[in-house]
């Protein structure tokens, strides 16, 4: 053992050494082990492209704890570790990265732009994971997974075959959401909605008949006009009743469409006529099938106008709104431009506004396979903390939509699809030269579910089953990097290669539980349900944790743009990881969102210098016979005679249970704050005072290494570096690391919630006639004179036995104990839970001083009172402050009313007493 400690904790000596010790160690790593409970954790991969932000930080961080905890409870605990491909976003760095040398990628083709792509994956994607290293992410980073990989691929493949033979995929024509930045396909989940401030044009469109009467209609989008096909109103408006089935000139191009009528026609919205651009709309779309309607695409992938824009081609799509409505107003027929708030859908990605596009993408069907997963969320096999995700995610399965899964990208899984050149030449097959429909389609688009020459294959066919050609064409698609991501948690151990895979994944699927945030509960957690339910025929995990976001101090996002993010390896090399880890979680409450400034970090530092303090304390207070008996608090203390160490064994023993049931139940926070008011309050600012006088005392001695050493492993999934940093240097037990020692087991036997009642009486007394004393300013080397009032014959045995503990607390000279409740002449008093205490004042101060000063005091209460309360008066700053400001101002308002009362009676006892 270490006998004496440096005078102060230094992180950056500690936190490289203590991994890298873990991880020579193998202490990170899970083999199936036969008699042993498994607890099994996949990390959500985190993108290749990725560097740690705060929210990867928090994430990580609860992870780690709940492998940490679980662990030394004896659970052969995983944390399976991996990398996100993360199509777009990585081909996104690729693309930039090549354009700083004036290359497009097509300039390099696709062979060479993906060899491009793994060479930075080589070169920079490891960054992320030595990050999480530097965090203490306690993964078997032996198993590290890359969706990507020959392995994982494979499962890839498989999981669309057997799709596509169940005929739950298939490929269509369809409005689908298109980023012309990406220049691909994206789900719904992938164009979120943002509310812009746009406009409304009403446009005239002449009737054929009589050109000079018009349809007037409003849209948001003139650009797409030159794609309409037919204006539709409501049956049910007697306004258009003689217009259904007429003709009207389409305005710019010239062409014929038709008046429709449609009961998904709003008559409020516009002017109760609306233009139907079936290739460009999704609800339009819908029309253009139910009533033959031309499909006519007008823009280039890139957002450019195509070749049925006649005079606006190759005009950006913004551009082309311009001009469009110059020319309308040169013609008359723009009736009139009002403010509207609309919604439009933004690419997760690269955040360009998605355009609804006409294209021949990949499909899953999702209702059949959202139902199992359906059932699982009601019948409690996966449950949702906090619960009310429940119904979030219930509503969305519910309601849920056929999944785009084709990407036009490079990067990613290619579609296991092949077309023979052959079969297509003879009509048997057709291979699309092009996903998007430029040219007029005069038939109704209809999706298909098989078609004649096109093979699925797990493996590239080497011919055509059909014609026996060899002459076949890969899709040119990649799939949803999600596609890959819903395996994840069986793919990762090597589905569906059995004998690979066999040994684990009976063992550790389904996995315990997923840490995730909300914004991936459709796209990702949604997915991995139904994916267990359909291929391992179990939901992949029984817990979903979702935690809040990480926002800053104000409540705003943070954001580069902002400029408001804090680094947490930044805060790692300033105040040290611990500090960091128990900072955010300490402030984490179940599923709100966590408000963060940079010093908030300061309570995590604070505390590991107090642990540090207290353990360099103890030890040079230890002797050599108590140095060496590495008793843990479940054996020591089980003799003592001294109401203090059975007090302090008891809380230890509370404390820790409490803890294990927050844990269990994911309130880290409360956890988190349970150890340290445990630790910092009632064992530094209490215990050892209590003991301080009587420190070489062989049980005091006892107990206190005995709580200091359970303690560490209480806290050590919270703060790994500093609890094995001391548990090393104090050489507290036998074990090789406080990683391999045993959470402290639940001793019923040692609590006495009796006991730690009164003693919370006795030290509530203490910290009442320390108030006292604060606020009448009596100095420490004072010794003053109390009397006090027990409320039981239990809680007047408790003062005769600890007196001298209450005297050596308060600094006081004596203290009277009443047998009758009766305020002394010359006291000040209050009351304490179990107590009234009354404090001497006589030959203390000058009582008619002190009650200038006070009425000084109540004074400037009084109006820093009056200024909190107009504050909360102002509706504007409680409607535009953060909660946490709203909620500080509310509790100063109650601190001072508090203090105000207190200080009045004091006031009113000291004019009696003079």
């Amino acid at each position: 053992m270490t006998k004496e400690l440096p005078s102060r904790y230094d992180p950056k000596e500690t936190e490289d050494k203590w991994y890298a010790y873990w991880e020579e160690h193998k202490y990170f790593c899970a083999r199936p082990a036969p008699g042993k409970k498994p607890f099994t954790v996949v990390i959500p991969p985190p993108n290749v492209t990725g560097i740690l932000h705060m929210g990867h930080a928090l994430n990580n961080t609860i992870q780690d704890i709940l492998i940490r905890y679980h662990r030394m409870r004896g659970f052969e605990s995983l944390w399976m570790p991996g990398v996100d491909h993360a199509g777009i976003a990585t081909q996104n760095v690729v693309e930039k990265s090549i354009a700083k040398e004036g290359l497009k990628r097509q300039d390099l083709g696709r062979e060479k732009f993906i060899q491009r792509v793994w060479q930075w994956k080589e070169q920079y994607g490891s960054t992320i994971i030595r990050q999480l290293k530097k965090l203490g992410a306690s993964c078997d980073w032996e198993r590290l997974r890359f969706t990507m990989d020959e392995d994982y691929s494979r499962a890839v493949v498989e999981v669309f075959a057997r799709l596509y033979e169940k005929k739950l995929i298939y490929r269509g024509h369809y409005i689908i959401n298109w980023c012309p930045r990406c220049q691909t396909a994206l789900s719904d989940e992938e164009a979120p909605h943002r509310e812009l401030q746009g406009s409304l044009y009403y446009l005239r469109y002449p009737l054929e008949e009589n050109p000079a009467e018009y349809v007037v209609v409003a849209t948001t989008r003139p650009e797409t006009m030159l794609g309409d096909t037919a204006v539709a109103v409501n049956p049910k408006d007697k306004r258009f009743k003689k217009l259904v089935g007429k003709a009207l000139i389409l305005p710019l191009i010239g062409r014929r469409i038709k008046v429709i009528a449609d009961s998904m026609v709003d008559p409020k919205f516009g002017t109760g006529a609306v233009k139907v651009t079936p290739a460009h709309d999704p609800n339009d779309y819908a029309t253009g099938k139910k009533h033959g309607l031309e499909f006519i695409n007008v823009m280039h992938p890139d957002g450019r106008m195509n070749e049925n824009a006649g005079d606006y081609r190759d005009m950006d799509r913004f551009e082309a709104r311009q001009v469009i409505l110059e020319d309308l107003s040169e013609k008359g027929l723009l009736e009139k431009t009002e403010p509207h708030t609309l919604s439009a859908g933004h690419c997760y990605r690269c955040h360009t506004i998605i355009e609804p596009y006409l294209s021949r993408q990949w499909f899953v069907k999702m209702k059949p396979l959202a139902k199992p997963a359906i059932d699982a969320a009601k019948k409690g096999k996966v449950k949702f903390y906090p619960r009310r995700w429940t119904k979030v995610y219930l509503n969305w399965m519910e309601n849920i939509q056929d999944w785009c899964i084709s990407r036009q990208i490079w990067w990613g899984h290619r579609i296991p699809v092949y077309y023979c050149a052959k079969c297509a030449e003879t009509g048997k097959s057709q291979i699309p030269n092009s996903k998007f429909q430029k040219k007029k389609q005069n038939s109704n688009p209809k999706s298909q579910t098989e078609e004649a020459g096109v093979i699925v294959s797990r493996v590239r066919p080497e011919k055509c089953p059909v014609c026996g050609s060899t002459d076949l064409a890969q899709d040119e698609d990649v799939l949803d990097t999600w596609f890959s991501s819903w395996l994840w948690p069986f793919a990762t151990f090597y589905w569906p290669d059995e004998k690979r895979a066999h040994a684990d994944l009976e063992y550790f699927y389904p996995t315990a539980a997923l840490v995730t945030a909300p914004e991936i509960i459709f796209f990702w957690v949604a997915r991995m349900i139904m994916a267990g339910e359909e291929f391992m025929g179990k939901a992949p995990f029984s817990d979903v944790y979702i935690h809040g976001t990480v926002r800053d101090i104000e409540g705003k996002k943070m954001s580069k743009s902002l400029g408001n993010i804090i680094d947490p390896l930044e805060i790692i090399a300033e105040y040290g990881t611990d500090a960091l880890r128990f900072s955010l979680i300490s402030i984490t409450a179940q599923g709100q969102d966590v408000y963060l400034s940079k010093e908030r970090f300061e309570q995590g530092r604070n505390f590991a210098n107090k642990i540090w303090n207290a353990a360099r304390f103890i030890l040079m207070n230890l002797d050599e016979q108590a140095a060496g008996q590495n008793i843990a608090p479940e054996e020591g203390g089980k003799k003592t005679a001294s109401a203090a160490n059975r007090w302090i064994i008891s809380r230890f023993h509370s404390t820790a249970g409490e803890v294990a049931r927050q844990l269990d139940t994911y309130r880290f926070n409360e956890a988190a704050n349970t150890l340290y008011v445990f630790f910092w309050h009632e064992f530094c600012d209490w215990y050892l005072e209590m003991i301080k006088q009587d420190i070489k005392n062989p049980d005091n001695q006892e107990v206190m290494m005995a709580v200091l050493e359970g303690f560490l492993r209480c806290l050590h999934p919270f703060m790994p570096f500093i609890t094995e940093d001391l548990w090393q240097r104090l050489k507290l037990r036998g074990d090789t690391s406080i990683m391999r020692a045993a959470w402290p087991p639940a001793d019923k036997a040692t609590v006495d919630k009796k006991l730690e009642k009164q003693f919370a009486s006795l030290l509530a007394l203490v910290t009442h006639i320390r108030n006292l004393r604060a606020w009448l300013e009596i100095k420490p080397e004072q010794q003053a004179v109390v009397s006090v009032y027990p409320h039981s014959k239990a809680h007047a045995a408790l003062l005769s036995e600890s007196k001298a503990l209450v005297l050596s607390l308060a600094r006081l000279e004596s203290a009277h104990i009443l047998s009758e409740n009766q305020r002394p002449e010359a006291s000040v008093s209050s009351v304490a839970e179990g107590f009234d205490v009354y404090l001497h004042f006589s030959g203390l101060f000058d009582a008619a001083k002190e009650q200038a000063k006070i009425k000084d005091r109540l004074s400037g209460m009084h109006k820093s009172l009056e200024a909190k309360k107009a504050r909360m008066a102002n509706k504007e700053f409680v409607k535009k402050a953060p909660a946490e400001v709203v909620e500080k101002e509310k509790a100063g308002i109650e601190e001072l009313t508090n203090s105000i009362t207190r200080l009045e009676k004091m006031f009113n006892e000291l004019q009696r007493g003079a």
